[in-house]
């Protein structure tokens, strides 16, 4: 059984164009944890560290329908990925195709066909992986910051600048620390304006309110943020993007060693 807490992860292998470079953006801004996938040998080996992971396949590339219907079978009846979830994205409209993989093999997260158009295609899934509880009762994905030359931020105080590290992210908050001991102002409930991020380079700015702080045996204390409701499309965009990159790199560098 899933983690509800976290939700489940949702793979596309061999994702078409359109669902690289535009369905993905749609996913993820609906707080989906997606991750794009283009070996299915390896995707094989991936899924069996996950509980009740989700998988889309499209079966217009680089197997035939027979070989295609020979792995899925496999996948569904192996014993460490049987708890698989799969569903099926094609551009192929043939309704005996859909019944097969439906009726005969039983998919779990259905057949879309991407013909349908962005918009539709993009609603069955998303209505699919609300029905298989994907997000479980989280509101928020959130990534944690592997990198801290890649995510960190600044805020300014009686005109000096105290930087710091993100810890994570998610587009509700962050979780951070400063470099060095801050005035008594950031304490809990306190309002921060003008809080400028730092993600993968690209800078954002923000306003949020400490909610909550710990302190670690080694004298550091980790700050939770909670952002502006407000955001912008334009800071929501950024922050998805980079959230995104976070994890679909974590699950690139488990590829390697799958």
């Amino acid at each position: 059984m899933a983690d509800d807490s976290t939700g489940k992860k949702v793979f596309i292998l061999y994702p078409p164009s359109v669902i690289q470079e535009n369905m993905i953006q749609i996913l993820v801004r609906s707080e989906f944890e997606v991750y794009l996938l283009h070996d299915h040998q390896k995707t094989a080996r991936l899924v069996k560290k996950y509980q009740s992971p989700i998988l889309y396949i499209n079966i217009d590339k680089n197997l035939s329908e027979e070989e295609w219907e020979e792995y899925i079978r496999f996948l569904m009846e192996g014993e460490d990925t049987k708890d698989v979830q799969i569903g099926i994205i094609t551009y192929n409209e043939d309704k005996a195709l859909a019944r097969k993989y439906l009726m005969d093999i039983g998919v779990h997260c259905g057949f879309v066909r991407l013909k349908l158009g962005l918009e539709e295609s993009a609603k069955i899934i998303i209505k699919t992986l609300l029905a298989v509880e994907a997000r479980g009762k989280r509101r928020h994905v959130r990534a944690p910051c592997a990198d801290r030359q890649l995510a960190y931020f600044n805020v300014v105080c009686n005109d000096k600048i105290y930087p710091g590290n993100i810890l994570d992210i998610s587009i509700a908050g962050m979780a951070c620390v400063f470099d060095e001991e801050v005035p008594r102002k950031f304490a809990q409930g306190a309002v921060v304006e003008d809080i400028q991020l730092r993600l993968r380079g690209q800078l954002t700015k923000i306003n949020g309110r400490i909610v909550g702080n710990r302190s670690l045996e080694d004298g550091t204390t980790i700050y939770v943020v909670l952002f502006d409701t407000k955001l912008s499309s334009h800071v929501k965009s950024r922050i998805h993007n980079f959230i995104r990159k976070e994890l679909q790199d974590e699950i690139d560098k488990q590829l390697l060693t799958v």
